[in-house]
């Protein structure tokens, strides 16, 4: 007769040889969350940080599969550029056992918000002038932060059965912000705050209306929502103070609302803004924030969910090398750097180009990549770019839901199409961008491959 003793370790033995479904799971996700508020002191995009804001997030995704990790991150802060973007990733990770290309991280844009770009700041430090730029303390702090929150996400992933993908359209929140003349040329510029009731009486103009969603279930609980909108996410700024701005409120509203973690991308929203139903006033940040978070739930509420299965999941990275603007000048850049007469903003600017510059010459590509979900396909895109790649990319595969995040590495600025180049406008000064009209061919030819057009 078998001891009860030796029956018990015979039953523990095989209950425990059987995998969980959490163990079978083709699919699971882990979601993180970091505070990434810059110190009082702290330099944001256009002035110090001079009193306490609101806090500003780093929310991010690691989908874990059979495969290495794939990582996605969106940051409350304008632009993470350069090298600034390789050494985030890079440290992500070595954090999760994964590698750089499988990690894409994106800022939000808001413009009350730090920047970061390490080959800036290698610059700037041969000038006497380390920390004009971002707080790199701050910076290292939260590069190191963000790791360690990325890898113990992964000890806690939860296994998805399910997806859902919905969309609906943001009602009077986008217009394009480049009205054009009778002559094709820009004719107005209807920035963030327009307060010439003519600008902003034009139409909406070319935009993306839908907002995207995708939600990861677990039988029929709700483990978290990504959502994509295109649009400059600012409805006032300047304040000495770190915030969110529009779209992290509507993020924060959701969140409450479903109770799991919502993670936001911005889209190509280069030439998009909330002009035309923005003309300065405070209480219109409430407002954009209502209509931004109602889409989001519309978009929720039209879910259709499916499986998932061991063929549900995909990532696929396409390298480029952009071409870059005529303006870029080394020498002159250089000049301008040294010269201790100039201001230091516009020697943060010349430190920027010249980081770019030289790292595109030493060979250095950016990474445009691809999440598949099922049907659903999220580009992952640089610099702010025009809201036509997201409108077009959607027209090549129209059998599949195809949604896009830019904002990705925010060394080239604004990335206009080939004709806009010609139409004059701020977006693609000399001031704002530093592509190439030769980009358009370039992005869009990783964008077919990506999506299987050719």
């Amino acid at each position: 007769m078998m001891r009860p003793r030796f029956l018990i370790l015979v039953m523990l033995l095989t209950f425990s040889a059987v995998p969980s479904l959490a163990d079978e799971a083709p699919l699971k996700v882990a979601p993180f969350t970091v505070d990434v508020t810059p110190p009082i002191g702290a330099p944001l995009a256009y002035n110090p940080m001079e009193r306490a804001g609101n806090s500003l997030w780093l929310k991010g995704m690691v989908f874990v599969t059979d495969e290495k990790p794939v990582v996605v991150v969106a940051v409350d802060w304008i632009g993470i550029g350069g090298e600034g973007n390789t050494r985030f990733r890079e440290a992500i990770a070595r954090a999760v056992g994964t590698t750089t290309e499988r990690v894409t991280v994106h800022a939000l844009h808001q413009h009350d918000a730090p920047r970061l770009d390490w080959g800036v700041e290698e610059i700037l430090a041969g000038q006497g002038l380390s920390g004009k730029m971002f707080d790199v303390a701050f910076a290292r702090e939260v590069m190191q932060k963000t790791a360690a929150a990325a890898k113990a996400a992964v000890d806690k992933a939860q296994p998805v059965t399910h997806i859902g993908l919905g969309q609906a359209k943001v009602e009077k929140v986008a217009s394009n912000r480049r009205i054009l003349g009778p002559d094709g040329k820009v004719k107005h510029m209807r920035f963030t705050a327009t307060k010439d009731p003519k600008i902003r009486a034009f139409p909406d103009g070319t935009i993306d209306p839908l907002l995207k969603s995708i939600s990861f279930y677990d039988g029929d609980k709700l483990l978290s929502v990504i959502t994509y909108y295109a649009t400059h996410p600012q409805s006032y700024y300047r304040t000495g103070a770190a915030d969110t701005d529009f779209p992290g409120m509507s993020r924060i509203l959701r969140e409450d609302a479903l109770e799991v973690p919502h993670i936001h991308f911005n889209g190509a929203g280069g030439n998009i803004g909330a002009g035309k139903y923005n003309d300065g006033a405070h209480d219109n940040r409430l407002r954009l924030a209502g209509r931004l978070a109602n889409g989001m739930q519309r978009a929720f509420e039209a879910t259709e969910k499916f499986p998932v299965t061991d063929e549900t999941f995909g990532w696929e990275t396409v390298p480029v090398s952009l071409p870059l603007a005529d303006h870029l000048d080394e020498e002159k850049l250089r000049a301008t750097v040294t010269d201790e007469s100039a201001k230091p903003a516009a020697r943060v600017a010349a430190a920027h180009d010249l980081s770019m510059l030289q790292r595109t010459r030493a060979g250095a590509t950016i990474d445009i990549a691809c999440l598949t979900l099922g049907k659903a396909r999220v580009l992952h895109m640089p610099g702010e770019l025009f809201v036509e790649y997201q409108l077009n990319a959607a027209k090549l595969r129209p059998d599949l839901f195809v949604a896009m995040a830019a904002y990705g590495d925010y060394s080239p600025g604004y990335i206009g199409t080939e004709e806009a180049y010609g139409q004059g406008g701020y977006e693609t000064s000399p001031r704002a961008s530093n592509t190439a009209p030769e980009v358009e061919g370039v992005l869009m030819g990783a964008v077919r491959k990506l999506l299987g057009v050719e």
